[in-house]
């Protein structure tokens, strides 16, 4: 957000150019200025060096923030965004978002379920919009990827249908995302408390690499139509075609829905992790 945990990291957006190595000159002024000493017959001496140094061009990182996407925006067609990763189940299809509209879409619906329970506290509306501003940029600076893990962000969507036209935000009706990860040096799950090195260094061979699942998430009008558990299957197909053979997913306890479902695509409890959580969290795992 997909909401079993949910991440508020820092806002940025990145430029459509991405972090191509583009070399640009930069031009530097050095100048030395000496003033004239009235007992003296020195004279003001002034000195301009210009230099043409070769570099590489630092991308501007800016937030970017609802009042820059066109909310009344059309969702494509099938044959407009012509995706070859996509799994579709029913009236939906799962798959990558595409517009900044669909990954805004996703962070509000990790908004809402983030306050569902919440909704007579005081300037709700207001949080959870800030909420999904700084989901919407973290989103995406994520599926940049980060410190090598290879992040994805899922989003089920309706289906286009014979003379209906729907706008975005009322075509994407869940979100999840997939992480892929390695293991630090001396771990046997994620997170787990070890006797390691102050700098302990990422182990980057293939038993080591393991999935991770997150922020699932189904809008309520579109709740008991399979949407999570298809979108849970999507997420572990293309973990295994990532070359993962584990996922995991933290849960909380007292949220008996996400129990059971995961429960029911074949996740089981770490139960050496148990005594190293927090009382309210479990951490359930699926080998593929």
């Amino acid at each position: 957000m997909s909401t079993i945990l949910l991440h508020g990291p820092e806002i940025f957006k990145f430029p459509h150019d991405g972090f191509g190595n583009h070399r640009k000159f930069h031009t530097i002024s050095v100048s030395w200025t000496m003033n004239m000493d009235s007992k003296s017959s020195r004279t003001i001496k002034k000195e301009e060096l210009s230099i043409q140094n070769p570099g590489t061009s630092i991308p501007q990182m800016e937030s970017l923030r609802s009042s820059d996407l066109r909310f009344d925006r059309l969702q494509p067609s099938d044959q407009e965004l012509l995706q070859e990763n996509k799994f579709e189940f029913g009236r939906f299809v799962a798959r990558e978002p595409v517009l900044d509209e669909e990954y805004w879409t996703a962070a509000w619906l990790r908004a809402e379920s983030h306050w569902e329970d919440r909704t007579n506290e005081r300037y709700v509306d207001s949080h959870k919009r800030k909420f999904a501003e700084q989901e919407f940029n973290a989103i995406k600076r994520r599926c940049r990827g980060q410190h090598g893990e290879k992040y994805m962000c899922f989003v089920a969507v309706k289906k286009e249908e014979r003379n209906v036209k729907r706008t975005v935000l009322k075509s994407v009706v869940g979100t999840l995302d997939l992480s892929v990860r390695y293991l630090l040096h001396g771990e046997t799950f994620p997170g787990e408390r070890i006797k390691a090195p102050f700098f302990s260094c990422i182990n980057k061979t293939d038993p080591h690499r393991y999935g991770y699942v997150s922020n699932l998430c189904v809008a309520k009008s579109a709740r008991r139509q399979g949407i999570a558990c298809n979108m849970l299957h999507f997420a572990l197909e293309s973990a295994k075609s990532n070359d993962v053979q584990q996922v995991y997913v933290h849960v909380f306890k007292n949220n008996r829905p996400a129990q059971e479902l995961y429960q029911k695509m074949g996740f089981k409890m770490v139960e050496i992790a148990s005594s190293q959580l927090q009382e309210q969290t479990d951490l359930l795992c699926i080998k593929i």
